[in-house]
């Protein structure tokens, strides 16, 4: 427990009140002494208007105020567990025979900032509007601000809302609220933010191998929620069999083509679906000199009956 004092004695001239600044942390007892001599007759405790103490006479109903004295010589104001309305002026009055004084102090509450409310974390379809609270509470009055964490932690609006006109794909991740008031440390909390989006393949590699070899064909794309994937050659949907392997790892998939025949050479397409949308490219399965480049990425193309075909299968899962 934290005290802090100040001295008042009954010959001090003071022009203007004395200023004492408490920081609630935990809880803080404030003492504000009050030193007096033989001479006063009467002294008395004030906050604003309201008498507190007259002499030992104690007029305040506040529990958490009391008075401490030690002979004639102190006339101390202790409060206990200070709170906020407990701010403002204090004033030790001093009677003497010759005339009236008065000393104040003017008590200053702080309050370190504590974020009381954030959203929950929300997931949210792209080109939606999102809009992102904070609320928090101190004395004095906290400043909000935003970050988004993620990739660059790039500085956003201030304010307790953060507000999001068309979420694209690139405003996801993990975002920063901030409640300062130079008072402590600030408070800190997190808000993660997901953005649904329909897939897109971004890389495709095609296969240069010999007859008699094994033939790897790879396809990864990016969507959220994670795409599922489907292999076809020309329009007809292919399955895992003693000559394909379809192999699946999260956003990529292998068709994996063992023994190649002459048969095998050809176009296929890979196939990504969400529940938000479908995307499809052509991969090369080809023979050694025909000419083809083997680091081509493919084309990406919208076959119609590919496209209906993938609709229908996933319909077909529900």
């Amino acid at each position: 427990m934290s005290t802090f004092s100040f001295l008042l004695k009954d010959d001090m001239s003071v022009s203007g009140p004395v200023w004492i600044r408490v920081i609630i942390t935990q809880a803080v007892c404030v003492s504000v002494r009050c030193y007096v001599d033989d001479k006063v007759s009467k002294v008395a405790w004030l906050n604003r208007s309201n008498i507190i103490f007259a002499g030992e006479d104690k007029w305040s109903l506040d529990p958490r105020v009391e008075l401490v004295t030690q002979g004639q010589l102190e006339y101390s104001l202790r409060i206990q567990k200070v709170d906020v309305f407990d701010e403002g002026p204090y004033t030790c009055s001093i009677q003497t025979k010759q005339q009236p004084k008065t000393s104040q102090v003017y008590l200053i509450v702080q309050v370190p900032p504590v974020i009381y409310k954030v959203s929950d974390d929300i997931t949210v379809n792209e080109g939606s509007n999102v809009t992102l609270t904070c609320l928090a509470s101190g004395r004095p009055d906290p400043s909000i601000t935003w970050r988004l964490l993620n990739p660059s932690a790039e500085a956003l609006d201030v304010g307790e809302y953060l507000e999001i006109s068309g979420i694209v794909r690139s405003q996801a991740g993990r975002y920063e609220c901030k409640a300062s008031n130079d008072v402590s440390t600030p408070d800190v909390k997190y808000v993660n933010v997901v953005v649904n989006y329909p897939p897109y393949i971004k890389e495709v590699r095609s296969s240069e191998t010999p007859v008699g070899q094994t033939g790897v064909l790879h396809c990864e794309a990016s969507a959220v929620p994670q795409p599922e994937f489907e292999w076809y050659r020309d329009e007809r949907r292919l399955s895992s069999s003693q000559s394909i392997s379809i192999q699946i790892s999260g956003s990529r998939t292998l068709l994996v083509v063992a023994n190649v025949t002459e048969d095998d050479y050809g176009n296929y397409t890979c196939v990504a679906t969400n529940r938000l949308g479908i995307h499809n490219a052509s991969v090369f399965l080809y023979k050694p000199g025909t000419g083809r480049d083997i680091n081509a990425s493919g084309c990406v193309c919208q076959s119609f009956w590919l496209l209906l075909l993938s609709v229908l299968s996933a319909l077909l899962k529900c």
